[in-house]
């Protein structure tokens, strides 16, 4: 048996779509409504007759635990309100949901789409631990931007969670709540940072940002991923201060942490191609694809493993005039996204340069 867990609060908007697109995969529903105004709790009524009430207290951990403390599932699922699991993913879903007393997992991890493009491509996914063992001792850390430690016998499936939601979340709620706990004089975690440094660079506190970047880039204890992240986002938050030296700087103390991932490499490669240096820029650029899958639950866009790289790749090739090689790079960015306005533009332009070459 596996229970669907939620928290919700004011989704009148999405619930019914998330519900809606997860019916008939679990066994029961555990909704928890943290105060909301709207028609949330009546939506949720209509689907489920496990609807409880918990009072906000600043704490997204204790409320997806009083969630999981409501499930008898053998298995414990999350998902939140502007959440849905869609097209082919419905069915590999419960194709999992089949399988978990033959696999018999602690935890299930599951890719999560959070980025799309206009045509619906993803553009960002990563792992979330989706699925845990009831009774085993998993539950939810941290008052924001919560997560269960991985352990145990881990899995890892197929079936993507797409996060949809159709109003921006509140920053400033958000970053309430994490000064509410540097107030108590309780030390932020090296994750727990750079999530709060990501929210100060959103609202344009960026000096801040930089602060909170540096310390968890900085912190040896840190998760290597949210190291290099917060190398990557510190070297944009630098950039944007006109502080060049230092955003380059942290740029190659990210490469010093792991492989190269894709979004260092085509920065590192723009940077080159602004300055003229081809050579170098098409290094980084050609280097960018291969290590698109080297970042293991970092967040890398996934234009970098490939769009973004030959679009740049194909302004190198025709500076230095390779043109068979500029258009063959073109066609690689236009297989990943046939109706870009910048594939358009580089097709049109090739067209005319060999129309005035027949002309001549």
């Amino acid at each position: 048996m596996i229970s669907l867990c939620m928290i919700v609060r004011d989704e009148e908007d999405v619930l019914e779509r998330c519900l809606e697109s997860v019916r008939g995969l679990f066994d029961e529903t555990v909704i928890v409504d943290t105060g909301s105004t709207d028609r949330t709790k009546s939506i949720a009524e209509r689907f489920t007759d496990k609807v409880y009430d918990f009072k906000w207290v600043d704490d997204f951990s204790k409320a997806r635990n009083f969630a999981f403390s409501k499930a008898s599932g053998d298995y414990l699922c999350w998902l939140d309100a502007d959440d849905v699991i869609e097209g082919d993913n419905y069915g590999l879903f419960g194709e999992l949901i089949d399988s978990l007393e033959r696999l018999s997992p602690d935890m299930v991890m599951l890719p999560y789409n959070v980025a799309f493009s206009g045509d619906g491509r993803v553009l960002l996914s990563y792992e979330r631990e989706r699925i845990v063992r009831a009774g085993a001792g998993f539950w939810f850390e941290g008052e924001i931007h919560e997560a269960i430690v991985p352990r145990g016998k881990i899995i890892h499936g197929r079936a993507a969670v797409s996060h949809k939601k159709l109003k921006e979340g509140s920053g400033g709620r958000n970053i309430a709540i994490f000064e509410k706990i540097i107030a108590k004089g309780r030390g932020l975690s090296p994750r727990m940072r750079y999530y709060y440094a990501r929210e100060l660079c959103a609202v344009g506190r960026r000096d801040e940002a930089i602060k909170q970047y540096r310390l968890c880039a900085e912190d040896s204890a840190a998760w290597s991923e949210n190291r290099i992240s917060a190398f990557y986002e510190l070297s944009q938050c630098l950039s944007a201060a006109g502080r060049d030296e230092e955003s380059e700087d942290a740029l190659y103390r990210a490469l010093s942490l792991g492989p190269p991932r894709a979004d260092l490499c085509c920065e590192l490669g723009r940077r080159a191609l602004e300055k003229g240096r081809y050579g170098l820029a098409r290094f980084w650029y050609e280097l960018a694809p291969r290590q698109f899958k080297t970042a293991v639950g970092g967040f890398v866009h996934a234009d970098y493993g490939g769009y973004v790289p030959y679009l740049q790749l194909c302004v190198i090739a025709d500076r230095l005039g390779e043109r068979k090689l500029a258009e063959k790079y073109n066609d690689l960015a236009e297989k990943i996204y046939p109706r870009s306005a910048e594939v358009l533009h580089n097709r049109e332009y090739f067209a005319g340069l060999r129309a005035s070459e027949r002309e001549g």
